[in-house]
């Protein structure tokens, strides 16, 4: 079954998908099917440039990559990051190299909120 706000992805091809809806079946591309990503504890080695940390301030949420900023270079960035509210996706901004490690967004209800961001080497790190 496919579920919507996972994450999925192409072991060969590195295309990643996260669907908008749930419905039955599988991602397949080019007859390889899409493995779902698992989220990596904050405990890992490596989480002080990886996990997410939430700073909320009225209804502005500011996400910053890592207690210390992950870098944003040609071949390891961090591809987007996510914020969730009862585990839906409620907001999303994209990242490429030279950006900043970082995404504010503006919700109405700032209460159960986590934060989820996809480095293109070490994979996929929650905020909890």
């Amino acid at each position: 079954m496919v579920e919507a706000d996972k994450i999925y992805k192409s072991r060969s091809t590195g295309v990643i998908i996260s669907p908008i809806g749930s419905g039955e079946g599988t991602f397949s591309l080019g007859g390889e099917e899409l493995e779902e990503l698992r989220e990596l504890s904050p405990e890992l080695e490596g989480k002080e440039k990886h996990v997410p940390i939430i700073k909320v301030e009225g209804n502005r949420v500011t996400v910053n990559v890592g207690a210390i900023d992950h870098p944003m270079e040609e071949d390891h960035y961090i591809e987007f990051i996510q914020l969730l509210k009862n585990e839906k996706v409620v907001a999303e901004k994209r990242l490429y190299p030279g950006d900043k490690p970082r995404a504010i967004f503006i919700v109405d209800d700032t209460s159960d909120l986590r934060a989820r961001e996809f480095c293109n080497l070490h994979g996929l790190w929650s905020s909890e």
